[in-house]
């Protein structure tokens, strides 16, 4: 069975796995969550957070074990890095309609390759450019309209300021990245990440490794023993 390191996406944490880990473990995984530095319980300042804090987090929570890297939405990111800066630690990537970075591109870029832009009317950017929220109010039914009832009661309250500095800055991913396994999530009735864009996203890998999914942009809430037995199908690939 697999070590999977489980990476949350943009605004979220580690929280947003809860249901996620107790079912992977069922099917006789490791299941490891963790915060990105300035999300859930970690402390840090997110105006002061940048790409390599990121991408040094899922490093040092791989702690030299060989694991399956999953990465959410914005989490598609520091799980590519971390997989071009060790590939050997890395066993596979997992993108949960994720960003799956093109090398030399910023999140944003991507974002911007996008037919629709869902999330922007409820993204509030600060000032000083350095930080954004979600709108606590017009969110919900993007990020979870096929979530149990008390999701969002759940969720938004956690939500955490989004740094920016990780969303801009444009890896080169010359490293390992391009022979590490790689599937694809692909969330058919999501409203924040449209699925054509998840599909242009993951066009380059094996069709064999795109796996469509009924599922919202939150799968981890919407369908948590679904998406932790498609993991488990994944994993159980090598």
């Amino acid at each position: 069975m697999a070590r999977m390191l489980l990476v949350h996406g943009a605004a979220h944490g580690a929280w947003c796995w809860r249901d996620v880990i107790p079912a992977l473990r069922a099917l006789g995984h490791e299941a490891v969550a963790i915060d990105l530095p300035s999300h859930g319980a970690d402390s840090a300042a997110p105006e002061t957070v940048g790409f390599d804090d990121y991408t040094d987090a899922v490093l040092a929570a791989l702690a030299e074990t060989p694991s399956v890297l999953v990465g959410h939405s914005m989490g598609g990111y520091p799980i590519s890095a971390a997989a071009d800066r060790r590939p050997d630690l890395v066993q596979r990537l997992i993108y949960v309609c994720a960003y799956l970075p093109q090398p030399g591109k910023s999140l944003v870029d991507m974002l911007r390759q996008a037919s629709s832009q869902p999330l922007t009317p409820v993204i509030a950017v600060s000032e000083d450019r350095k930080t954004m929220v979600f709108d606590p109010d017009r969110s919900p039914p993007l990020l979870y309209h096929d979530c149990p009832p008390g999701t969002a009661e759940y969720a938004v309250p956690r939500l955490s300021r989004q740094p920016m500095a990780p969303q801009l800055a444009r890896p080169a991913l010359d490293g390992g990245f391009a022979d590490v396994p790689k599937s694809y999530v692909l969330c058919r009735n999501d409203r924040a990440i449209p699925p054509d864009h998840q599909a242009a996203m993951s066009a380059g890998l094996d069709p064999a490794d795109v796996y469509p999914f009924d599922s919202g942009h939150s799968p981890f809430f919407a369908d948590p023993d679904g998406l932790a037995q498609l993991l488990d199908r994944i994993a159980r690939r090598g």
